[in-house]
């Protein structure tokens, strides 16, 4: 093994390494980029000379259809040192019966559920078992399967080991990856990244990857999408700026090694994982130009945006990420975000008014606070509403917010919190209903204060009727329940 170049060359519009991160990063998104570690390493003006330079191969990536329209097309070009195709071959690698790609109800390891739940933060291995974020991965909920190409998973990891010489390639669908304790240090085709809690990372399907645990025992969620890309959500009235903006985006730059060492690359495919061996690295592009190019997002960059008069805006306004689905006014899975930030509207219930969504919405916690819930709401925990299920704030914190005096205030200081939002209708594995060992349900009892107190009005109420010339309710009553 020859180690790494540790080239990566400044470029314009690239970030400025930190002690926490020390990669460089170029900005914008759905931008169309080019990065090269040794300088003149991309082809000029075409893709595929009939020799590149340094006898590098031409490798295109393709994340769309070739007749994608130009604004969806998502390609990109890789100049490396070995083609992907010098492998050794594939062998199926047996079942983890934790890891769930069919979410159809004629699968018997999938279950509905009509009520809240929720779990306890999920536990990380122990010490005595060594495990990298592949083989700690756990399916928590999800809709149809990547065969269809369109649905969804939701997974957690819970991971103690750093993968060496193995690398791991997402056949299904794209990652939105949640670290929640212990940064991820993730090598790509692309270059690397460096993302921690607070941070989102998306890596595209068919991308070769694997991940370091620079902090030790890692944890984190992350939600896969099947048939379609993130995008940024439309803003509308919003104008031009706001939310995630996309200069905010950070994408690598080209960095390769020079390895011609044994390796194993884990192809997930149908929901099941294969191994392919092969003599050299799989992070050896030295130069690429394009698209389809993972990237990362500090979430704290969010700019907030709400009412500044009375009532609330629909919860679309914390979207950081959504994914289109066959439905043309549905999406099929949005990413949003709940952080510090003012609330000053006048005569209006503060919290999240009670509501029943047709959207499924499954919450997590990054880091911080997020009360007025009847769980111990905790980071590395996740909940659960399926469609059209009530649920809304405790009795407490209705209560509170029925009487205090209204004022602007600071909400969800030094907490983040998540949604995974689909219009889809959900599944349970197995594994998240029979044997996390961290599953409970809401609380029904946080409710039972909210009791009809329409009936102590009564008298008024029939005043009111009569003086409107219209029928009484009946006999008086004072109290009622």
């Amino acid at each position: 093994m020859i180690p790494t170049s540790g080239a990566t060359a400044k470029q314009a519009f690239t970030t400025t390494p930190t002690e926490e991160d020390p990669y460089q990063y170029q900005v914008g998104f759905g931008n169309r980029f080019a990065s090269e570690a040794i300088p003149g390493a991309l082809p000029h003006a075409q893709n595929n000379p009939q020799k590149c330079k340094y006898d590098l191969y031409t490798e295109s990536l393709n994340g769309t259809a070739f007749t994608a329209p130009r604004a969806q097309n998502q390609n990109s070009w890789l100049y490396r040192i070995r083609p992907s195709v010098a492998h050794k071959g594939f062998t199926k690698l047996p079942d983890n019966p934790d890891l769930e790609s069919n979410f159809l109800p004629l699968n018997p390891k999938v279950h509905f559920s009509p009520t809240q739940l929720a779990w306890y933060p999920f536990d990380l291995p122990s010490p005595n078992k060594t495990v990298d974020i592949i083989a700690g991965l756990h399916t928590v909920a999800g809709n149809g399967d990547p065969t269809m190409r369109e649905g969804l998973a939701v997974h957690v990891y819970m991971a103690n080991a750093s993968m060496e010489k193995k690398a791991f390639v997402n056949g299904d669908g794209d990652w939105l990856i949640l670290p929640q304790q212990g940064r991820l240090d993730i090598q790509t085709e692309f270059g690397k990244i460096m993302a921690r809690p607070g941070e989102l990372v998306v890596i595209q399907r068919g991308i070769k990857f694997r991940v370091f645990l620079p902090d030790g025992p890692s944890r984190g969620y992350i939600q896969e999408i099947y048939g379609s890309h993130y995008e940024l959500p439309e803003l509308g009235p919003i104008g031009a700026n706001g939310l995630a903006n996309p200069r905010d985006f950070e994408h690598p730059t080209a960095s390769f090694d020079i390895d011609q060492s044994p390796w194993e690359v884990v192809y997930k495919v149908g929901g099941q994982l294969f191994a392919c061996r092969q003599e050299h690295t799989p992070f050896d592009v030295v130069a690429w130009h394009g698209n389809y190019v993972p990237y990362k997002y500090a979430m704290e960059k969010f700019v907030y945006v709400g009412s500044i008069s009375k009532d609330h805006i629909d919860p679309s306004i914390f979207c950081v990420l959504t994914a289109k689905s066959k439905n043309p006014v549905a999406p099929l899975a949005d990413f949003l975000i709940f952080g510090g930030r003012w609330d000053v509207a006048d005569h209006t219930f503060r919290p999240p008014y009670y509501h029943r969504n047709g959207a499924t919405e499954m919450m997590g916690l990054i880091y911080g606070d997020y009360g007025g819930r009847s769980d111990e709401f905790a980071p590395g925990g996740l909940s659960f509403e399926t469609g059209f299920c009530p649920h809304g704030v405790s009795y407490d914190e209705f209560k509170k917010a029925t009487e205090t005096d209204l004022g602007p205030m600071r909400v969800h200081e030094g907490t983040l919190a998540f949604m995974f939002e689909s219009s889809m209708m959900v599944t349970l594995t197995d594994w998240a209903m029979k044997r996390t060992g961290k599953l409970h349900e809401h609380e029904p009892k946080m409710w039972d204060d909210l009791r009809g107190q329409f009936v102590n009005h009564i008298d008024q109420v029939n005043a009111d009727l009569k003086a409107a010339g219209l029928p009484v309710l009946g006999i008086s009553q004072g109290t009622g329940q």
